[in-house]
């Protein structure tokens, strides 16, 4: 059997319980830009049973949906992508990673500017494409790196590629990695390098993340260690530390990712493919811009009709989120968020209401028994709801 796990990188399906704690009560990523583009077109998902899960505009619920739907509520303190993706794999993250809103502290940026061999410009909240147009000329003339954080648990490093090359840039986020550490453990280190002129300055391709390592064995360790294979897919190598893995596969965008699930299914004979697409929360969620947001959704949903059609019958394919981010809000953060849960396959009942599950860690659980690993440390099981006996 092959799992298919499709992780919409923010396509949050409205506010959790607890989200008020988050600063994100109301919330409703994909509710709220349905309603403010007047509907949606995304017929696949529809018959997928999107519109039974959730009040989506434009999106009905069929009398029989050919997949099986629900909700998963998050367990893990939190929003984010790391959190989000670790308790889908069966880990409960009980303590929020730290931030920084005021910048890091002075003698941590001290030993890291020792270790470096130079000094920092920045250390402050700031968004990654203003931040480099308004400190990059100083850097063209210092060759200071610019260190700044966001509202997510990140220590983002960036620099020109013509003044510190990508790999130099690399070397300074392993030193990073490797001081950030007990109260200082950030979800991640992003290198940013950038290219342009001052006033025209633009972020390149060549960002890389270094993520923690997941505490304890995730749904990828598992099937790997089972024999089969692991396909991570977009940004999944970062987020569980290149760790479970039998094969990474980095892309581009939304569109490039989905193609190169498709073409992985060619090579896969058994295991778990994963895939992020990352473009909903980076491009559209972060920036609060709604009509993007909306076009990559429509997207997504032509995208996934090559995908149906490859679907081998063994094939068990899983559509979610990791959290919210919802770009009619005043905020730029991520939201605290119930997420989708799409269950699709030629030999999976259809029409099944999975109801409101209690973790993101049920999925993993799922998609364990039914590769026949684990069990995972978290999680509870609703693959008999999804399996004639």
């Amino acid at each position: 059997m092959r799992a298919i796990v499709i992780v919409l990188d923010s396509v949050g399906v409205g506010a959790l319980p607890d989200a008020s704690a988050y600063g994100d009560d109301g919330s409703d990523t994909l509710g709220h830009i349905a309603q403010a583009m007047g509907g949606l077109h995304l017929p696949n998902l529809e018959r997928l049973g999107l519109g039974c899960l959730h009040s989506v505009a434009g999106v009905s619920c069929p009398a029989l949906a050919e997949g099986s739907y629900g909700r998963m509520a998050e367990m893990s303190a939190g929003k984010d992508t790391t959190v989000g993706h670790w308790e889908i794999a069966g880990i409960i993250t009980r303590r929020p990673f730290p931030t920084f809103p005021e910048g890091f502290p002075p003698d941590l940026i001290a030993e890291y500017e020792r270790r470096i061999g130079r000094r920092v410009l920045g250390n402050k909240v700031a968004s990654g494409t203003a931040i480099i147009q308004e400190l990059g000329e100083e850097h063209l003339r210092t060759g200071y790196p610019i260190v700044y954080t966001s509202a997510d648990s990140v220590f983002q490093v960036a620099a020109h590629e013509q003044v510190v090359p990508v790999e130099q840039l690399y070397e300074m986020c392993r030193t990073a990695r490797t001081m950030l550490t007990g109260e200082y453990a950030v979800d991640r280190v992003i290198a940013r390098p950038f290219a342009g002129e001052p006033g025209h300055f633009y972020r390149t391709e060549r960002r890389k993340d270094f993520g923690l390592e997941p505490p304890a064995p995730t749904l990828l360790d598992h099937v790997k260690a089972a024999g089969q294979e692991v396909v991570g897919i977009g940004k999944i190598g970062d987020i569980y530390a290149h760790r479970g893995l039998t094969q990474e596969i980095h892309t581009s965008g939304n569109s490039e990712g989905m193609r190169a699930l498709v073409d992985s299914l060619s090579s896969v004979v058994s295991g778990l493919v994963m895939v992020n697409l990352v473009d909903f929360d980076m491009l559209y969620g972060h920036r609060n811009d709604v009509a993007g947001y909306a076009r990559a959704l429509v997207q997504f949903d032509m995208d996934l009709a090559p995908l149906l059609a490859a679907l081998a019958p063994g094939d068990a394919l899983f559509i979610t989120a990791d959290h919210g981010c919802d770009p009619t809000t005043p905020s730029t953060d991520h939201s605290r968020e119930y997420v989708p849960l799409l269950c699709y396959g030629s030999r999976l009942r259809r029409g099944v209401d999975l109801g409101v599950r209690s973790s993101f860690a049920d999925l993993g659980a799922t998609v364990a028994e039914m590769l026949s690993v684990g069990p995972l440390d978290a999680g509870q099981s609703f693959m008999s709801l999804l399996l004639d006996d």
